[in-house]
């Protein structure tokens, strides 16, 4: 049927969730402890997303509904209690099969512009389209600490009052300054670490800027949520509030579960 309507009208047919990668990827770490009405509205979102978003394989990769699925499960947790339209206002996500390598002009201190190539597993334009790495993201969900989707859906919500700097649009209950004052906290401590030449359990990218800080821990607020919780307090519950969501609590209520 898809040859049939791309052969009719030059396109391939639109994607929609896929039933078995959608068990599998909630069989994963970073969705346990869901209950049955989060997973349902879990579900709703990605549905939509992928309705709303289209895919594009590049470099030779096409993108099935299975992997939409799985992006899609991953990409809905972060607004699973804030609504589809924090993913409003751009409408392509871009899918690698591994990590792809952009040039880009960067100007060092003295002025001077150099080309580099840097590998990347991810990235988010303002106003523009998202792009993953399959790869990465395959590697993704298990509870250690990674999330390439939740990473650079954090950078997109973080977008939405313009500036890329780790303070997205705070809603009722949050206020800039407490925010700032955690977050900035745990950075100046994060970077004071990682440049002493600590090794941190949070990945060191995070002390890139505060951006990259909001999106990797972000990672760590769904995937490790005790590690976050332990480093920085603070930042896991304004986390907890900006979320609206509490996955050391469903984690310790899965491994209590577990253990009875």
């Amino acid at each position: 049927m898809a040859g049939l309507l791309t052969s009719l009208f030059g396109r391939p047919a639109p994607l929609t969730l896929d039933p078995v990668a959608w068990a599998e990827a909630l069989a994963l770490p970073v969705f346990a402890g869901l209950s049955g009405d989060e997973a349902a509205r879990l579900e709703d979102l990605a549905r939509r997303l992928i309705a709303d978003k289209t895919c594009t394989g590049v470099a030779g990769h096409e993108v099935d509904a299975a992997m939409a699925t799985r992006i899609a499960a991953f990409a809905a947790l972060p607004i699973l209690n804030l609504g589809y339209e924090r993913y409003k206002g751009w409408n392509e996500i871009v899918v690698y099969p591994a990590e792809f390598v952009p040039e880009r002009e960067v100007m060092d201190d003295f002025g001077v512009v150099h080309r580099v190539r840097q590998p990347l597993s991810g990235e988010a334009w303002p106003g523009g389209p998202l792009v993953l790495s399959w790869d990465d993201v395959l590697h993704s969900g298990g509870g250690q600490g990674y999330n390439v989707v939740i990473h650079e859906f954090a950078h997109k919500l973080d977008m939405q009052n313009g500036a890329v700097d780790g303070l997205p649009p705070l809603h009722s209950g949050l206020t800039v300054g407490v925010w700032a004052a955690a977050f900035n906290r745990a950075y100046d401590d994060f970077c004071r670490r990682v440049d002493g030449g600590e090794e941190t359990v949070i990945d060191p990218y995070a002390a890139d800027s505060p951006a990259e800080f909001f999106a990797v821990l972000s990672e760590y607020f769904f995937e490790q949520p005790e590690v976050l919780n332990g480093d920085y307090p603070a930042v896991y519950e304004q986390m907890r509030w900006f979320y609206k969501q509490d996955p050391l609590r469903r984690l310790e209520h899965t491994n209590d579960h577990a253990a009875s």
